[in-house]
């Protein structure tokens, strides 16, 4: 068999995913919503170790979005909930795979025992190298941006407001921008995940739900990315010189 030129050998450095579908899973198999949900950390769990074997260096997941306090009452506590316990069952994996956690978002919001979870889920992983695995909780993007900017007001720095200042304020700061951004349930749109990251980022939208989002549906994506030019600006040809 031929082999497809076109394809790039890469993968990306840094993988972020909004994972959506949960409800519409369960709803689809009569279900509640939190059924659907606890069927996503199953996801979740596949695809944090796929993204380790593969050597990508981060992967971002959108967990709860500042907006998503709108929901129902009892589906917000469900799924904070099921975030305490998935955090205290899955930190030992982590720490056994050497994977370190980050949460980025503003964590004021949430109570007292999941705070405590979370920092001690991100003490217990800090000096483990493998991979870099950010959990994006009661995050949005305009929020991060506009936190950066409250930093730069409150150094009283005279320096010029450039791109590098505002992005090292950011809650990302220190790891790539994404490479490949996937949102999964049929969606087409960012939700404010990411925005001033999200610039250059290659977008893959597929209409798998995220409890249906396996390690075979991650490669499809992977693959999908590997066809794509990179240009940041530059023409095909300076990128790929001869072709």
């Amino acid at each position: 068999m031929q082999e497809d030129s076109t394809k790039q050998d890469y993968s990306p450095r840094h993988l972020a995913i909004v994972m959506d579908g949960n409800g519409r899973w369960a709803r689809s198999r009569h279900l509640p919503r939190t059924e659907g949900h606890r069927r996503g950390v199953n996801s979740a769990r596949t695809v944090i170790e796929a993204c380790a074997e593969r050597e990508i260096e981060v992967l971002t997941l959108f967990a709860f979005s500042s907006e998503n306090w709108r929901r129902p009452r009892n589906e917000v506590n469900a799924l904070m909930q099921l975030f305490i316990s998935a955090l205290r069952k899955e930190v030992n994996v982590l720490v056994k795979k050497g994977i370190r956690i980050r949460f980025i978002g503003d964590r004021g919001a949430f109570n007292e025992q999941l705070q405590i979870a979370m920092t001690e889920a991100e003490q217990r992983t800090l000096n483990n190298d493998v991979m870099d695995l950010v959990i994006a909780a009661n995050y949005g993007g305009r929020w991060d941006i506009i936190q950066s900017a409250g930093k730069m007001i409150e150094s009283r720095c005279d320096a010029a407001v450039t791109e590098n200042r505002l992005a090292e304020g950011l809650s990302t700061a220190g790891l790539p921008d994404p490479d490949l951004f996937i949102r999964t349930g049929g969606e087409r749109r960012l939700s404010n995940f990411l925005l001033w990251q999200l610039a250059y980022t290659e977008l893959y939208f597929t209409d798998v739900l995220w409890p249906d989002f396996d390690a075979a549906a991650l490669e499809s994506a992977l693959d999908d990315y590997r066809h794509r030019q990179r240009r940041f600006g530059q023409t095909g040809e300076q990128v790929e010189p001869g072709v």
